[in-house]
């Protein structure tokens, strides 16, 4: 069980009992965003995609953001491939809907885009389609043990 992973992992920080479980879905941002009564920006997605080496790689964004692909493939050098549920589930550990920045595999990369960074807290979900847990930028920048920031998201006037 994905959520049970990502509890067994965030008990280093001791804050696997600040993981929120929910009794109705969370899996989107919408979703989310309605059930802990919060803006959707502060939602923090993770979105799914195959690296240049055909591994998984996730991006974790802001929740009302959208991936650029022009600056992500200015920064990563190869065109944004979005993972399959499948291959998500397969490569990640985690189901679509539960796909976070906890408990992964040593091969699959995280980057943080710094879209995140303009809240005190944002939510992550923590293995499972009704899950997250409230942490700062600062909290998910040590837990993820990521990859690094980067800038490869869409900024809302440019969406507009």
């Amino acid at each position: 069980m994905s959520i049970e992973a990502v509890r067994t992992y965030l008990a280093r920080w001791n804050r696997d009992k600040d993981i929120i479980e929910n009794p109705i879905s969370t899996a989107t941002v919408s979703e989310a965003a309605a059930v802990l009564g919060v803006i959707p920006a502060r939602i923090a997605k993770s979105i799914s995609l195959k690296n240049g080496d055909e591994k998984a790689m996730l991006i974790v964004a802001a929740g009302d953001m959208k991936l650029d692909n022009r600056k992500y493939k200015e920064r990563f050098g190869f065109k944004a491939r979005m993972l399959s549920p499948d291959e998500a589930l397969n490569m990640t550990g985690h189901a679509v809907g539960g796909v976070c920045p906890f408990a992964l595999p040593d091969t699959v990369e995280v980057y943080l885009d710094v879209s995140l960074k303009r809240f005190e807290t944002i939510f992550p979900a923590c293995g499972s389609n009704n899950s997250e847990i409230e942490v700062t930028p600062g909290e998910l920048n040590e837990y993820s043990q990521n990859n690094g920031w980067v800038d490869v998201c869409k900024t809302i006037e440019e969406r507009q």
